[in-house]
């Protein structure tokens, strides 16, 4: 066993990983290490696991058995307090330039414990915006181009064209695939335990994507929430009922952001906390109120991109249920996401047209990408679904 076996149908990525670690041990005593470089791209669909992918290859990269998982450095860090391996994410909808300067000035430290300091950059699709005049993915670039000695940067986005291209053209880029269903069920049952009805709904539902699927299985709320979307494209019969709709939508995203973020907010206050000092005696060090106050910054932004979140997997959710009611009208001989709700998608089916369908995938597809930006959720959700009620009419 070990930490490679973690990758879900990634055979060919698990073996060019093993392969560039070695080289990494090699070039460490002075080998050549020609698979290896400074730089990686890992690009793969929602599901395809790079996240897991690079918190492997960073345990690879600092065990000395090239990731047995057992270790004292393996362990920590799966468990993410390794001093050498940063993995982040953008508090917000996108990475700031401070946020990429401060990476950048980590990378030109040397290593403290491990053998090199590995930085994964999640989401580096949010490296830049139009909305920025000077993208952090400007300031990130002149780091890879030329990195400080034992500096491995992985950087993590769902394909090649999400990422800037004077970027992704100094990476080594690693394609990942999207686990089959009879994969992803395969490890909920064996490795989760999950009822194997339920590990295949879970498996559907999720496309492929082991996390969500995982949440599904042991999370009551996460198979409630999806059971009111699945329900929601059946209860807008009135104008009223769309507002009301918008309303719970949103509300019910806005719960499950905070949901993701409660436990892992009061931890950081706890440990501001400690290391300022700051005690059940009301004592306060000097510059703690400042870093307090600069977390609670940082965790308006991250509830707010939790919330984003939860909004989107939400629309996805949907667009899988109008998907499926294509392929009903389409007759095409293709398995449904939703196939428990066969009875509901053939009467959907059979009271629309191809035309219509597409439609309603087309209005959700441009929710998407307006909640992406500043706009005004609840405004947003009520046009959605005021389209979804009568495609013909809205438009």
């Amino acid at each position: 066993m070990t930490v490679f076996d973690e990758l879900v149908g990634q055979e060919m990525a698990a073996h060019e990983l093993q392969v560039a670690s070695a080289d990494a041990s090699s070039l460490l005593t002075g080998g050549a290490g020609p698979s290896m470089t400074h730089a990686w791209l890992f690009v793969g669909p929602p599901g395809s696991g790079r996240s897991i992918a690079a918190r492997v290859f960073a345990q690879a990269l600092q065990c000395p058995d090239g990731g047995c998982g057992t270790c004292a450095q393996c362990r920590d860090v799966r468990a993410g307090t390794h001093p050498d391996v940063s993995i982040v994410e953008p508090a917000g909808v996108h990475y700031s330039v401070a946020d990429v300067r401060e990476l950048v000035a980590q990378s030109s430290s040397s290593p403290i414990r491990g053998r090199w300091r590995v930085i994964v950059l999640e989401d580096a699709d949010r490296l830049e915006s139009q909305q920025m005049d000077w993208k952090p993915a400007n300031v990130l670039l002149k780091a890879i181009e030329e990195p400080a000695p034992h500096m491995v940067w992985v950087l993590c986005a769902p394909s090649l064209q999400d990422v800037i291209a004077t970027v992704r053209s100094r990476c080594r880029v690693l394609s990942l695939r999207t686990p089959s269903i009879a994969e992803v069920t395969d490890v909920l049952v064996n490795k989760y335990g999950a009822d194997p009805d339920l590990a295949v709904t879970a498996a559907r539902v999720s496309q492929g994507h082991i996390g969500r699927a995982r949440r599904f299985i042991t999370d009551p709320e996460v198979r409630e929430r999806h059971r009111e979307v699945m329900e929601l494209p059946t209860s807008l019969a009135s104008l009223t009922d769309c507002l009301e709709a918008a309303a719970r939508f949103d509300s019910t995203a806005e719960d499950s952001g905070k949901d993701q973020v409660r436990e892992r907010h009061a931890q950081e206050r706890d440990d501001v906390r400690a290391s300022y000092g700051v005690g059940s005696r009301g004592i306060e060090a000097r510059g703690a109120a400042k870093a307090l106050g600069d977390l609670e910054k940082m965790h308006k932004k991250r509830a707010r991109r939790a919330r984003s979140d939860a909004a989107d997997l939400a629309l996805l959710e949907l667009l899988a249920y109008y998907r499926d009611v294509l392929m009903l009208q389409w007759g095409a001989d293709v398995g449904l996401i939703n196939d428990e709700y066969a009875d509901q998608l053939q009467h959907e089916a059979s009271t629309s047209t191809p035309e219509v369908t597409m439609r309603r995938i087309e209005a959700v597809l441009e929710t998407r990408a307006t909640l992406s930006g500043n706009a005004v959720p609840r405004l947003v959700l009520e046009s959605l679904f005021a389209t979804l009620r009568d495609p013909v009419a809205v438009r």
